[in-house]
């Protein structure tokens, strides 16, 4: 029984390779779509169970560990800039704010299914217009939910984190190791 990833995110991958250098990657090709009346835990956890079923058709005798991470000011999900425009209009609006990050993770075993999910805090400086621009200059916002990574210049922007800092990048490691292991999957 082999375990796999189901995520293209090298963040994810180097996180799990933490836990353990065992693993393979596999890109889910599930339809991401959501309902816009769930709320982040639940969306979190619908879209990790989505990709993690659709690796897990392929491959029903191993084990998949899938995630998904958005970021929360609110009531509004903040996903993936797709362009300057709205990487600006997320980084604006987060500024001098505390927001949550959630990410929520679902294994599959041949035998079972388990999911959970993590909440971390994360409070901006105050951002000047020069600032957020000179930040989406380095590119970084575009592939990141709420247009910023905490682990790349994104630090810079950030004044004080409450919870699970690999929350905020995208794979609860901690937590996900504590579960791999009660589980005897690692």
């Amino acid at each position: 029984m082999a375990l796999i990833l189901a995520s293209a995110s090298p963040r994810r991958k180097e996180l799990l390779g933490y836990i353990t250098k065992d693993f393979t990657v596999r890109v889910s090709d599930a339809d991401e779509t959501t309902d816009p009346c769930m709320d982040a835990k639940d969306t979190v956890l619908h879209l990790a169970k989505i990709k993690g079923e659709a690796v897990h058709k392929d491959y029903p005798e191993d084990t998949v560990i899938s995630a998904d991470t958005v970021v929360v000011l609110g009531n509004n999900i903040l996903g993936k800039p797709h362009s300057e425009e709205e990487a600006f209009s997320m980084l604006r609006s987060l500024s001098g704010r505390t927001h949550e990050v959630y990410t929520g993770v679902y294994i599959i075993t041949p035998d079972e299914t388990s999911c959970f999910y993590e909440e971390t805090q994360v409070k901006f400086c105050e951002l000047s217009d020069d600032d957020i621009r000179k930040y989406i200059a380095t590119g970084e916002p575009f592939d990141k939910a709420g247009a910023y990574g905490i682990q790349g210049k994104g630090c810079t922007l950030i004044s004080s984190i409450s919870g699970d800092y690999y929350n905020v990048m995208g794979l609860p490691a901690a937590k996900l190791n504590r579960t791999l292991k009660d589980k005897h999957i690692i």
